[in-house]
């Protein structure tokens, strides 16, 4: 099957960076959301990693202007109908996953793919809701989508080998390196990742270190490019904090329970780098 035009449904910071990655290999892009405010913030988004491309000499102007020129935007769903492939980067609720599969199953094409980027949610809860579970799939891209290798290919019981091997190839034609992962809650990414920075935020809540010292401890110590606590702040502390929820729920194990520090701090809406405070001040 030929991808030639992508459907996106959510046009925050994931959305759009899988909208811009589209887009810049040729493909013709719909970048669709609930509000016309949150799809020109995607937009500018865009924009300004393309211009920032530009300034580094990465690209030249031809380029910005072409892969701006591949991505138009839409407020309803209807629009994608005639898409190839359709990936969904929205809020990480199940349910409203969920809705939005089962629309996607009646709108669109019958060999259209549906492909979401949830961080933790099974695959196959969300292929069932659709109605056509042999073309559901995972492509969980890793934040900021333009600048990271990796992408999770998940692939449900109920996948056909046509919407993998389909699925896998856009991921290689993006530049990217595509990893077969089986459908599991967190898959493998979130399911090592999150517990980490959880544990982090333990440390932090008992008072065993200060956020920076923790987050020096694992760069120097462990060789990492960035702290737990900083990188939390990056994802956005309520993901954290949905991703944790779905592990502790699905693997049914206390390993997995959520930090109260981690709780409260979404509570107050102090959800890091997109909020200006977290475990940091931005």
């Amino acid at each position: 099957m030929k991808i030639r035009k992508v459907g996106v449904i959510g046009a925050g910071q994931m959305g759009a960076g899988i909208a811009q990655v589209c887009a810049g290999i040729g493909k013709e892009v719909l970048l669709c959301d609930i509000k016309e405010e949150f799809v020109q913030n995607g937009i500018n988004t865009i924009t300004k990693n393309l211009q920032r491309s530009v300034t580094k000499e990465r690209i030249n102007q031809d380029k910005m202007n072409s892969t701006l020129s591949n991505v138009k935007t839409t407020l309803h769903n209807n629009d994608l109908k005639n898409c190839d492939i359709v990936i969904e980067a929205i809020i990480e609720n199940k349910d409203i996953k969920k809705k939005l599969f089962s629309n996607l199953g009646k709108i669109t094409k019958e060999n259209t793919i549906l492909a979401s980027n949830t961080s933790s949610i099974p695959i196959s809860i969300l292929a069932e809701a659709s109605g056509r579970p042999t073309k559901v799939v995972g492509m969980h891209f890793m934040n900021p989508v333009p600048v990271m290798k990796l992408v999770e290919v998940i692939r449900a019981k109920t996948t056909d080998d046509e919407t993998f091997g389909t699925t896998f190839k856009l991921a290689e034609d993006l530049n990217k390196v595509p990893v077969l992962v089986n459908d599991f809650p967190g898959f493998v990414s979130n399911r090592i990742l999150l517990p980490m920075l959880n544990e982090a935020m333990f440390c932090v809540m008992e008072g065993v270190a200060e956020p920076e010292a923790i987050d020096t401890v694992m760069k120097l110590g462990m060789s990492h490019p960035m702290g737990p606590l900083r990188l939390a702040d990056f994802i956005g502390l309520d993901t954290c904090l949905a991703i944790m929820q779905v592990l502790h729920r699905d693997m049914n194990d206390d390993k997995y329970r959520p930090c109260p520090l981690l709780i409260e701090m979404v509570k107050k809406g102090k959800l890091g780098n997109k909020t200006g405070e977290g475990f940091y001040k931005y």
